[in-house]
């Protein structure tokens, strides 16, 4: 097991691949670990590239920490962990807990990316969000780690997935329970005490950044995305259709072929960062993967035509004078 030590900590990672190629860095979600991404390994690695995971402190077999983490604490440990390597540039793609890390990172430390993916995240608490972390927090406190796994099921999972699943979860739960540490989780999750917005810093991104948002993510919205896109210039939205928060797990097939798309474009040199918004096709296979997003992107009901033509069919209606006998 790969072990590398930053200060008095332990982190353990997986490099899978030639380090000559270009190499994907995966950053995890808050209960996440570094085995999650092996089947993206086993998709990039025979297509030129090597991937690298690594669980973050206080996460599978990397060191837990008791005491308090700083939230620029696991920036500057991805770059510790780089440098250990021998790694020079790296694209980065990440998820939730993962992207906030991710956006930190190429903040400070910019020139280590080749490109930037961030998917259901977030640069600054929402007021929607601030509630939903005081709650997680608390009933990890109070209650403990199984209500907390009560909780991100139908946080990060459609109806289709549980019920599909529905005969497994108990199982996962157990797993997920045997492999996460509460108090580390608990020191994770308090990385936000302090938490200053980023928002005022994502200008200073200038590398290809890519934005993913599931279409029925209510935990990180697309109120949160819209700020992470109006600030970063070099930059495009996509949506995934039907998922929710955790859609590099329910859709993995179609979050790793727009993964491929983005850094083809990259490659190619036919990447246009101009801070567009697209809609993601739900089938890998598709000839055409991206379909520009019309309207309003931030809203469920359309906008645009359809809406000017449902306003005109709402009018008051106006009864014709009729004229006397």
């Amino acid at each position: 097991m790969p072990i590398t030590q930053y200060g008095k900590h332990q982190v353990h990672y997986e490099l899978i691949g030639d380090t000559d190629r270009p190499i994907i860095t995966f950053l995890n979600g808050l209960t996440q670990n570094a085995t999650l991404w092996r089947g993206y390994a086993d998709y990039f690695v025979p297509r030129g590239y090597a991937v690298l995971a690594y669980d973050l402190l206080g996460q599978g077999n990397s060191s837990k920490p008791i005491i308090d983490i700083k939230l620029a604490m696991h920036a500057d440990m991805l770059d510790h962990l780089l440098e250990q390597l021998g790694i020079e540039q790296t694209h980065l793609a990440a998820i939730s807990f993962g992207g906030v890390i991710a956006l930190d990172f190429a903040i400070r430390h910019g020139q280590r990316l080749r490109s930037l993916t961030v998917m259901s995240t977030f640069a600054e608490l929402t007021p929607h969000l601030e509630f939903f972390g005081a709650v997680m927090l608390q009933g990890l406190a109070e209650i403990g780690l199984p209500y907390l796994q009560h909780l991100l099921y139908p946080l990060n999972m459609s109806s289709a997935w549980i019920s599909t699943h529905h005969e497994q979860i108990s199982a996962m739960k157990r797993a997920g329970f045997i492999g996460n540490d509460g108090y580390a989780l608990q020191n994770l999750m308090e990385s936000f005490v302090d938490f200053q917005p980023l928002t005022p810093d994502l200008a200073r991104i200038s590398v290809p950044t890519l934005i993913m948002n599931g279409e029925f993510d209510f935990f990180t919205p697309r109120e949160c995305h819209e700020v992470i896109r109006r600030q970063i210039s070099n930059s495009r939205l996509l949506l995934i259709q039907h998922a929710y928060h955790a859609f590099t797990l329910e859709y993995p097939a179609v979050t790793m072929r727009q993964l491929e798309v983005f850094l083809g474009q990259i490659s190619d040199g036919t990447w246009e960062g101009d801070q567009s918004v697209w809609i993601a096709a739900d089938n890998p296979d598709a000839p055409v993967q991206w379909l520009p997003c019309s309207g309003d992107w931030r809203r469920a009901i359309q906008t645009g035509e359809a809406k000017t033509l449902l306003h005109e069919s709402i009018q008051p209606h106006t009864p014709a004078r009729r004229s006397n006998p």
